[in-house]
């Protein structure tokens, strides 16, 4: 069972080191994620014909029963993705990281109607919800999980800067609400109203469907166009540092000692 195991944990192992058996099951698992946001894609659009209906039910039926099995087997051999953490402790631990609740998200939507009594606005948002399943690609391509890895390392700083974005927006609404707010009472009546100006403003995005016509509010305008073009600047610097200590981490990882299974003797993680 153990030898088993392991060449199950071989074959859907979440690096680049597969042999011709994992890169035919890397291959199937991408093609089912393609097919399903291509599914996803069509599923807007009106008066689709009856084959494409069974074949769509068909398909995801197969989708399902597949991603099914690959996140049972994900469970069942995460003992090897974290060696030091007893059997129910590593299965625990894998159930409750952000790839195995994506892959508990492609399947549930599924099943849930076969549970749940939903009607037809719920199921259409569960149905909507298979376009998760795009995010189970990340695991299988190094650019994706480089970014996953950024985002997560520099999540603190990144909320520190977006705060301070959103707390200049709500400031910037207030003050041209108040010098806009009787020359454009339809357009700026109240601070709320003028947060979708701020926001266009400090994105430097200037759709221009809401825009001052006061002396002071063109000021205040100008000067607040010219915090945003710095203030959305600091987010891509802490993003671009990020990748460069990925980067740098990653080269000395391929150096460091590898784990490896006592069955066997091959690496883990």
């Amino acid at each position: 069972m153990e030898k088993l195991r392991w060449r199950i944990y071989n074959l859907i192992r979440d690096d680049d080191e597969n042999d011709t058996a994992g890169n035919i099951f890397d291959g199937i698992i991408i093609s089912l994620i393609v097919i399903n946001v291509i599914m996803v894609i069509i599923d807007t659009f009106n008066g689709l014909p009856p084959w494409y209906e069974s074949f769509a039910y068909v398909a995801e039926v197969v989708s399902v029963i597949i991603f099914s099995i690959e996140y049972l087997m994900r469970v069942w051999t995460s003992v090897y993705i974290y060696p030091d953490k007893s059997p129910v402790l590593a299965r625990l631990r894998y159930m409750v990281s952000f790839m195995a609740f994506i892959d508990l998200i492609a399947i549930l939507p599924f099943y849930i109607p076969f549970l749940i009594p939903v009607d037809l606005r719920v199921l259409r948002a569960l149905r909507m919800i298979r376009l998760l399943r795009i995010f189970k690609a990340n695991r299988y391509f190094s650019s994706m999980r480089t970014i996953g890895n950024v985002l997560r390392s520099r999540a603190s700083q990144l909320v520190s800067s977006f705060g301070v974005i959103f707390i200049l927006m709500i400031i910037a609404s207030v003050l041209m609400c108040d010098a806009e707010k009787e020359a454009q009472p339809d357009k700026f009546s109240n601070a709320i109203s003028g947060l979708w100006w701020a926001v266009a403003t400090f994105t430097t995005v200037g759709y221009g469907d809401i825009y001052p016509v006061t002396p002071m509010g063109k000021v205040l305008s100008g000067i607040i166009a010219i915090l945003g073009i710095g203030l959305v600047a600091v987010p891509t610097g802490i993003i671009s540092a990020g990748f460069m200590e990925q980067i740098n981490d990653h080269k000395k990882a391929e150096g460091n000692k590898k784990q490896f299974c006592p069955y066997c003797g091959h690496k883990l993680g």
